[in-house]
């Protein structure tokens, strides 16, 4: 096997690891949109780049705003009256996922047809500009992009390995506090049951059934 067919298999295994999303949908117009979004998951520090093509809407005004499902729900841009093709990038603060909302204000029945295309992580990186800006032969710029890919996978196993120790770490806490109730459960019970025979033993005393 060539280097060369060894080289084509390694990339688009890669390629397949990291998807962009892209998706296409019909949005309708409200006086008073309630807020729809559109998750895919990110890690922390992660370059995401959002590509919005809406057609048309006369009396329309289709706003884009970009968040994540952290607790402090982040905002990271809201830009209104998108227009056409509209390219936006953001760089994400927490683990999780990032959510792409489009409201469309109008007081009629109307709809607006959007074409979105979320980019994530290396998929983000605009390779060829950094090819035109650096000088790189078409070779260098695959194996910059094989870099960026292969750290993304270095990154997701740490982030697996992470999310596995806490695990570890909230089963291990779990048992704990179970064996700990079983043992107080146990000790209650013996207690109890002592107390059941003391008492009973007074009772009868009481009653002269016993000496």
């Amino acid at each position: 096997m060539s280097c060369l067919f060894r080289f084509s298999i390694l990339l688009f295994l890669l390629s397949s690891v990291f998807p962009s999303y892209a998706i296409k949908f019909n949005l309708p117009a409200y006086r008073w949109p309630q807020k729809k979004c559109l998750w895919n998951p990110a890690h922390d520090n992660t370059l995401v780049i959002v590509t919005a093509n809406i057609s048309p809407g006369p009396g329309q005004r289709t706003d884009i705003e970009i968040v994540d499902s952290s607790p402090q729900r982040n905002v990271y841009l809201r830009k209104k009256g998108i227009k056409a093709e509209t390219r936006l990038a953001v760089t994400t603060h927490s683990e999780g996922e990032v959510g792409v909302c489009t409201p469309d204000y109008e007081t009629k029945n109307k709809f607006r047809t959007i074409d979105l295309d979320v980019d994530i992580g290396a998929d983000a990186v605009d390779y060829n500009a950094i090819a035109n800006q650096e000088s790189l032969s078409g070779l260098e710029t695959e194996m910059r992009r094989l870099e960026g890919l292969v750290k993304e996978i270095v990154d997701e196993m740490g982030y697996l390995k992470k999310r596995e120790e806490r695990f570890a770490g909230t089963n291990i806490s779990t048992n704990k506090r179970v064996q700990k109730f079983a043992w107080f459960t146990l000790a209650a019970l013996v207690g109890l049951g002592i107390w059941q025979i003391l008492h009973l033993r007074a009772f009868f005393k009481r009653k002269y059934l016993i000496d």
